[in-house]
């Protein structure tokens, strides 16, 4: 095996390590609690997702882009002090507003906010390590976090306060925050941070930072706001049926990270298209066909995954998978437009994914938590139809 395929191998292991870090702990924190601790859980949970989200687009993906070895050092640390700075000031927000909050959710965000600037240090080293080329570093410290996560949460007592299965979850980042720094300081001995680019105005980051706010944060804050303002239960239920489709999102990652490479070597646009139409197409079958699954297991095997959200959350499989595999076509499409027309993304994301809150929220409104489900599904279809309509009119080279 040639370095570059080990290389890439190493990086998707570290994808799926990472995201199967996510997926137990969200197994976990759903068998451990209620189904009404379980909803308060996946408030916070989702609140995290989007920050977590954020800072990768604005610093991770930055990151990777650089090209200057010799700057590579002072980028990794600019990074991580900037991600440092950002997550104590974005912490302190949560905690004093989880000590206003009343109740469980209120104990759950306060612990979240102590935890944050830990939890995001440590998912930022996975960025510095693929910027430098060494992904069997990440993966090191992203095996161990998910060896300390899954370590903490299952020492804990059924009917755990989300609170406390928060911090739990957080404080167990530490151990492989610090076998990343350590792993990490060969390569920015000597190096000066500089947060001052961060800031200025047209800095890449701050372009895939709108382009994740209202790609992905935008239905994240909408899933969030059913909890405000409807129900938790809702949120609770929409989480525990994403969740058992995490092995599809290892793909999806997987393709936005290592796509870009494979099809721009193709010739020409029709090339382009006809590598990543196929591989829309695979990953829409593979969504269908998991959901089928899932909705096929017996109900005991289910409360097994999911313990009291199952009931629920079973119920909305079929949109779920109906969504993922509409999704596996969106991906792709998107996928043909970062390779052949890079600027034209932004626009697809802005209009489709409010379009999506709107449809998740009508949904909701007209025919509850359904409803919100089956309306993600029209928004992602939508999205993946508009993308293939702008990739299909792009000029011939």
């Amino acid at each position: 095996m040639s370095r570059r395929s080990l290389a890439a191998v190493t990086s998707v292991l570290d994808q799926a390590a990472s995201s199967a870090t996510n997926i137990l702990v969200v197994v976990l924190a759903a068998r451990l609690s209620t189904a009404a601790g379980f909803a308060d859980f996946s408030m916070v949970y989702v609140a995290f997702s989007v920050l977590l989200g954020l800072n990768t687009a604005c610093v991770g993906q930055s990151t990777v882009l650089e090209k200057d070895a010799e700057r590579l050092g002072a980028v990794c640390r600019s990074a991580l002090g900037f991600t440092a700075a950002a997550s104590g000031a974005a912490g302190a927000v949560l905690a004093v507003t989880g000590a206003l909050l009343p109740g469980d959710a209120g104990a759950a965000f306060l612990a979240l906010g102590i935890v944050l600037p830990a939890v995001l240090l440590q998912d930022g080293l996975r960025y510095c390590f693929s910027a430098l080329r060494t992904p069997e570093r990440a993966l090191a410290a992203d095996a161990l976090r998910l060896v300390c996560a899954v370590a903490a949460l299952l020492v804990q007592p059924d009917g755990s306060a989300p609170g406390r299965l928060v911090l739990a979850w957080g404080l167990s980042a530490l151990p492989a925050l610090a076998l990343g720094l350590l792993l990490l300081r060969p390569y920015v001995r000597g190096a000066r941070a500089d947060l001052r680019p961060y800031l200025r105005r047209g800095h890449l980051g701050q372009r895939f930072a709108v382009e994740f706010a209202v790609g992905n944060g935008a239905s994240q804050l909408a899933v969030l706001g059913l909890g405000v303002f409807a129900t938790p239960l809702a949120v609770g239920a929409l989480r525990g049926a994403t969740t058992v489709f995490g092995p599809l999102n290892v793909l999806f990652n997987s393709a936005n990270a290592f796509g870009p490479p494979v099809v721009g070597r193709a010739s020409g646009k029709r090339g382009v298209i006809r590598i990543t139409a196929a591989m829309g197409a695979a990953l829409a079958v593979l969504g269908a066909a998991w959901g089928a699954a899932l909705y096929a297991l017996p109900d005991s095997v289910g409360r097994r995954l999911l313990g009291d959200t199952w009931e629920a959350a079973s119920a909305l499989l079929p949109a779920t998978g109906a969504q993922y595999a509409v999704m596996g076509l969106g991906t792709c499409a998107l996928l043909t437009l970062r390779v052949l027309s890079p600027k034209a993304t932004l626009s697809l994301q802005v209009v489709f994914s409010l379009l999506s809150v709107g449809f998740l929220l009508g949904g909701y409104a007209l025919f509850g938590v359904a409803g919100a489900a089956w309306g993600l599904v029209l928004g992602s279809a939508a999205k993946a139809a508009a993308a293939w309509l702008r990739a299909a009119r792009l000029p011939l080279p």
